[in-house]
């Protein structure tokens, strides 16, 4: 019989659902239940190219986590969008501007936490009418 899914590992595929959804770059979650006294069951890191980038991950977090009935507990960062920090108690949400994520490696600092990385999907090439002509011209 499968194992029913949690409140809180719902909401962490959902956080990071969103977060690929707006092509978040390294995407990682951190799983922090195995380590004494940690403030949350995971910490999920993301960062963007750009400020609009990582406001838009921020907004969509939001956005997708309170259509399924989950609001966070504390928010901060907004400001100069280098630092966004979601909370929602088991489940925090770290989005960083690049710069900001390398300057504080929160990686390092919970290595010792069960890491899992989240690629987005490949593009799908795209239909392009010189590639189908070319395939073309080699089946006659």
């Amino acid at each position: 019989m499968a194992k029913k899914k949690s409140n809180t590992d719902k909401l962490h595929q959902i956080v990071i659902d969103a977060l690929l959804d707006k092509k978040g770059k390294n995407v990682v979650s951190l799983d922090l239940r195995e380590i004494k006294d940690t403030p949350s069951d995971f910490f999920i890191i993301v960062h963007g190219d750009s400020v609009t980038q990582v406001r838009a991950l921020h907004d969509n977090v939001l956005e997708e986590t309170k259509k399924a009935g989950h609001l966070p507990y504390h928010k901060e960062g907004g400001e100069g969008a280098e630092w966004m920090i979601i909370d929602f108690v088991d489940v925090t949400v770290h989005v960083f501007y690049r710069e900001k994520r390398d300057f504080y490696a929160l990686e390092e600092l919970w290595s010792d936490a069960k890491r899992t990385d989240y690629e987005e999907e490949p593009e799908k090439p795209k239909y392009n009418k010189a590639t189908k002509a070319s395939s073309e011209k080699g089946r006659k």
